[in-house]
């Protein structure tokens, strides 16, 4: 999967077949979308394309009430090549650009530039100027402009719409399972793992503290996890939150127990995905509860793993 920043670069190959959106997520919805595109692209000859735009419109535009971002950039791209998307076109957002006339991108960028046989968008996606870049917009343009365009369903979940908003919302609830068939994969974080004050160590359950690169972390809690290292997904159990029998820290953290394992992690970006949430965190009396506790944690989350469903989410080792 090739990536450019710009419409503008000489090596983007062209014809495409391509969607244009966010894709905050990557959910069910946006895994729909994409995939249309791949499958009408091998049907066609063309390049399974997707152009999308950074930072999120919302943040240059109404920046109160910009969402947080469920992926970074590169975590985004790194998903659309997994779906089989063969070149990401990044769009810069600022505000000149939002000046933009939907009929002119369609026109200059869609059209001419990237040479776009078919065109698709989610429901309710829209883009241009006063975001008059519609589906009926769309369909219409595209008439004029030799190609085709249309509209992709919508996915839902017990009869509600799966959106990128309420993945934000099952997380901030500590609802893992739910976000997860959201998704269609199990949610991550990612980030540095950054020397801690080593308690873990002294319990006997040393802990990676990750500094995580993603804004939307699941609700304070303890979760059984898997945690890529090493290019293996490996069993773990993670805390998230501040700490409280240790005085209670000014940000959450997140602290990742890998079972089964020992190395030292301290420089490394590391992933870790949330399967399932096991409790609250919640202040002890005494380290040593503490300790029993976490003792009981790894046991539930070593019964979780040898459940039939588990070892297929991952391929956990």
């Amino acid at each position: 999967m090739r990536l450019f920043h710009g419409t503008d670069n000489a090596e983007i190959q062209r014809p495409t077949v391509l969607t244009l959106g966010v894709f905050d997520g990557l959910h069910l919805g946006h895994q729909l979308i994409v995939r249309t595109v791949v499958e009408r692209a091998r049907e066609t000859g063309a390049v399974p394309t997707v152009i999308t735009f950074d930072p999120h419109p919302r943040a240059v535009l109404h920046p109160e009430s910009a969402p947080p971002l469920l992926q970074t950039l590169d975590q985004k791209v790194e998903g659309f090549g997994v779906l089989g998307i063969e070149q990401t076109i990044v769009i810069r957002f600022d505000k000149k650009f939002s000046q933009t006339r939907a009929e002119d991108f369609l026109r200059n960028v869609v059209r001419d530039r990237l040479q776009a046989q078919e065109v698709y968008l989610g429901r309710g996606f829209a883009f241009g100027h006063n975001r008059e870049g519609n589906i009926e917009l769309l369909r219409r343009v595209s008439k004029e402009l030799g190609f085709f365009a249309d509209e992709v369903a919508e996915v839902r979940l017990r009869s509600q719409r799966v959106s990128s908003s309420k993945v934000r919302t099952l997380l901030a609830e500590g609802k893992v399972n739910l976000a997860r068939r959201l998704l269609g994969r199990p949610y991550g974080v990612e980030g540095p793992v950054e020397r801690g004050a080593e308690r873990g160590a002294v319990l006997g359950f040393p802990t990676a503290n990750l500094h995580p690169r993603n804004r939307v972390i699941p609700r304070n809690g303890v979760y059984v996890t898997g945690t890529l290292i090493g290019g293996q997904w490996r069993r773990s159990v993670t805390n998230v939150g501040v700490r409280p029998t240790f005085g209670a820290d000014a940000e959450p953290s997140v602290e990742t127990f890998v079972m089964d394992w020992a190395g030292d992690l301290y420089g490394d970006v590391v992933r870790v995905r949330f399967l399932h949430r096991l409790r609250d965190e919640r202040k002890f009396d005494s380290i040593e509860e503490l300790r029993v506790q976490i003792e009981n944690d790894v046991k539930q989350a070593q019964d979780y793993f040898e459940r039939g469903g588990a070892r297929h989410m991952l391929s956990l080792v």
